[in-house]
């Protein structure tokens, strides 16, 4: 596995080493070792799956208390993944980071507590897995703003707008927003 920190260090593109031959390929998703030296030392408590239809954005979402670290991958489709800073203390605060992951390229990101997460469907659709540090807490999670001017995420939209639940459309400001200290 090869480990990239991407223009916020925290946030960590993880590469698999895939090794195929003509019956498919094989490769490791997870080995609590190797994410250990790479300065992961996470304990993952729940894993989610979502599948999303083309032009699905969803996020960005965090929880102001039980915050998640997530480690997240494509199994189906590809996205567009987005990582907001929302640590005030942190010198990257209010700063966000990209990845294109997918099925394709079987690359994960790691996103530590402390960051609001998000992503856009850019196949026709996409399933999504999520390996969290913390539970679920539904009244500790809060939405940020996909479209925050301050953030100026490059959203690769194709044309329309995303499709958008209820909770995503009421997303508060940068300024607004919770915080972690």
């Amino acid at each position: 596995m090869e480990f990239v920190k991407l223009a916020i260090p925290d946030v960590v593109l993880v590469k698999p080493k895939v090794f195929g031959d003509p019956r498919g390929y094989f490769f490791e998703i997870w080995e609590s070792r190797k994410f250990a030296a790479a300065g992961i030392d996470a304990a993952f408590v729940q894993d989610n799956y979502s599948r999303s239809v083309q032009n699905t954005l969803r996020g960005l979402h965090y929880q102001i208390k039980q915050p998640q670290g997530k480690l997240v991958r494509v199994t189906h489709g590809e996205v567009f993944d987005v990582a907001v800073d929302m640590r005030k203390s942190s010198p990257s605060f209010g700063r966000c980071v990209t990845a294109v992951l997918s099925a394709d390229n079987k690359q994960q990101l790691w996103i530590p507590p402390g960051f609001a997460h998000g992503f856009y469907v850019l196949s026709e659709s996409a399933e999504f897995f999520y390996k969290c540090t913390d539970y679920y807490a539904p009244e500790h999670e809060r939405t940020l703003r996909w479209d925050e001017p301050k953030l100026a995420i490059p959203w690769p939209l194709k044309g329309a707008a995303p499709i958008l639940s209820a909770k995503d459309q009421q997303g508060k400001s940068l300024a607004d927003a919770d915080r972690y200290p």
